[in-house]
């Protein structure tokens, strides 16, 4: 006996073409060289039903499609810079705000990780006169921290960074003891924060130690947010 086809609804059309569209993009994303310093690690986050890049310690992402950037911090800072007319927006992801007088061209240190991002912003048609500033991390999440006051010293370079640049700071979650995963949606500027548990993933815990350690070891001179 012959079965006859189910015939394809419009709905169950789009939904295939949109499955189809996505895989595409993602692909290429994956496919792409990366500049200095930018993000590479894409995947589809199955949460948000949406395409991804995860944001290191020392990188950044600009775009101006439907995707997500995402991170997590402990001691560091994540700064989401967003063009509220052109639509644009970016993250970085930084360690420490100086690196004691070397030379600091890399996005590990907020001054440079600062110049990467406003630069890609503006390369992608975004303007200084548009931007605006989420920053979110800086978390004492290590027991015996307070002392370097790593978190602090970061939040304060990036407030003092903001104010220097006249970029206004909308929103902010910062310093406390929690480490935090941020979600930021670069086209409509939407900002997502999770205060995650003190007792923390060894890898913020990893991460922060590197911190900690590079900022006591002398180098040569040379909107809103939503919580989800």
């Amino acid at each position: 006996m012959n079965s006859t086809p189910i015939p394809s609804t419009p709905a169950v059309s789009n939904m295939t073409a949109e499955i189809t569209a996505r895989k595409d993009r993602l692909a290429r994303l994956k496919a792409r060289a990366p500049k200095p310093g930018e993000a590479s690690f894409f995947f589809y986050d199955a949460h948000f039903q949406s395409d991804a890049v995860k944001v290191l310690p020392g990188e950044y992402f600009v775009y101006n499609e439907d995707m997500l950037i995402t991170t997590t911090l402990g001691s560091c800072i994540a700064t989401c810079l967003w063009d509220r007319n052109a639509r644009i927006g970016g993250m970085n992801h930084f360690m420490l705000p100086d690196n004691n007088g070397g030379a600091s061209d890399s996005g590990r240190y907020g001054s440079f990780a600062m110049e990467l991002l406003i630069n890609e912003m503006l390369k992608m048609g975004a303007s200084r006169l548009t931007l605006e500033a989420k920053v979110f991390g800086g978390g004492a999440v290590i027991s015996g921290m307070n002392t370097i006051n790593v978190g602090e010293r970061n939040t304060q370079f990036v407030m003092d960074y903001l104010k220097m640049e006249r970029i206004p700071l909308v929103s902010k979650d910062v310093l406390e003891i929690y480490p935090r995963k941020v979600v930021f949606f670069p086209k409509s500027g939407k900002a997502m924060v999770k205060r995650l548990m003190p007792t923390n993933p060894e890898a913020i815990l990893a991460q922060d130690r590197m911190a900690a350690q590079k900022a006591t070891t002398p180098v040569a001179s040379g909107g809103s947010i939503d919580l989800f």
